[in-house]
């Protein structure tokens, strides 16, 4: 006899969210465009003022891309949600399971089994509305329903506001990596949390 959980999405968001204008979603494969349109409008956020655009764009274009978060919402090692204001799609956020492959990740992070919050973007005129903590809920429900008993994030050096965020959740800086975006590899602090 088949179970009444059957029909539900791999990854559901945690049933604590309370009910507001604010909501969040398991993506599904019907949102690859939107989830590039969401990281076209919201990468450059999170990258230093140095960044150069065409940088961004060639970043935009290719690990951001369409073709990519298709192959993503395919992949049953990650985990991505949509952040709604109001049934607008305003934010997203990217969980991955199983252990880092950066070597400087791999040093710096103490618990284990881990996952890593990858991507977490709101949308510049929708930031302060609850969608960034609400989409950190639900990576973080995600992650422990996925067994990991740590969380780990890489976050630029330089991004003041995305830092802050972090540090409030919970997440400290364990370490460091590099990160590349265009011909330069930013600096990026290594945070973790456990579950």
């Amino acid at each position: 006899m088949p179970d009444a959980h059957d029909n539900e999405p791999p990854h559901t968001v945690p049933p604590t969210i309370p009910p507001s204008a604010v909501t969040v979603r398991a993506a599904t494969a019907d949102d690859a465009a939107l989830l590039h349109r969401l990281a076209a409008a919201t990468f450059a956020l999170a990258c230093p003022a140095h960044t150069s655009l065409e940088s961004i764009e060639d970043f935009t274009a290719t690990v951001l891309s369409e073709a990519s978060f298709t192959s993503y919402l395919a992949d049953p090692r990650r985990a991505l949600f949509v952040g709604e204001d109001d049934g607008v799609a305003a934010g997203y956020a990217v969980v991955i399971f199983g252990d880092p492959t950066d070597a400087d990740v791999t040093a710096a992070i103490t618990v284990r089994p881990t996952a890593e919050l990858s991507k977490l973007y709101v949308l510049e005129g929708h930031h302060g509305q609850g969608i960034a903590p609400a989409l950190m809920e639900a990576a973080l429900y995600a992650a422990r329903e996925a067994g990991a008993r740590g969380i780990w994030l890489g976050v630029n050096q330089e991004n003041e506001r995305a830092n802050r965020f972090y540090e409030k959740s919970g997440f400290a800086r364990v370490g460091v990596k590099q990160f590349l975006v265009g011909d330069r590899y930013e600096d990026d602090f290594v945070r973790e949390r456990r579950l």
